[in-house]
């Protein structure tokens, strides 16, 4: 998934199995709990196309200090 995203520059790749990808996705979203892989899968459906785009911002979100 990662040779997809940065070396193919694929825009509709979904790390599921990605820790930093679920782990973002419950900070965005203030939840306590990460998403299963499945779960994950399911919630990213309607970015389609862009959920590499989604991908990324996850990961950027562990960059900044929990609120």
């Amino acid at each position: 998934e990662m040779f997809l995203l940065f070396d193919l520059g694929r825009p509709d790749v979904r790390p599921v199995d990605d820790f930093g990808v679920r782990k973002g996705w419950s900070r965005i979203h203030q939840s306590v709990d990460m998403p299963p892989p499945r779960q994950l899968s399911a919630l990213g459906d309607p970015l389609r196309p862009y959920r590499s785009a989604a991908a990324w911002y996850c990961w950027r979100a562990l960059d900044s200090p929990a609120s």
